[in-house]
């Protein structure tokens, strides 16, 4: 299970963050998921449930924002209906992912001394 290990880098990078800001307490998580990050929301909840103890996010909540994915055309900037072909209509070109597939920590709410 991948959410494992992103669950692990997360942690990992909130705590240097903490750590460069002097945080004593973290108190929630803000991070993005596209809906092709191939990302399980429930499993990486878990995971985040059993990693964070003892770290600084030991009662930090985990806010997820899904991100919907789009398509545009590379060449004329034409958005991509959903659920259509992945071609431009107008130009013809093959779209281009344009977001959705990424995982992103957006915002840490931080208790700093």
């Amino acid at each position: 299970m991948h959410e494992y290990s992103i669950v692990q880098a997360l942690l990992g990078q909130v705590e240097r963050h903490a750590r460069q800001h002097r945080a004593t307490a973290v108190h929630r998580l803000h991070v993005s998921i596209g809906e092709l990050a191939g990302v399980e929301v429930p499993l990486l909840e878990t995971a985040y449930t059993t990693f964070r103890e003892r770290t600084l996010c030991s009662a930090a909540d985990l806010e997820i924002h899904p991100v919907p994915a789009s398509w545009s055309c590379p060449d004329c900037s034409r958005e991509i209906a959903k659920g259509t072909a992945l071609r431009c209509p107008d130009c013809g070109s093959p779209a281009r992912l344009t977001c959705g597939d990424e995982i992103v920590l957006d915002r840490i709410e931080m208790e700093v001394s």
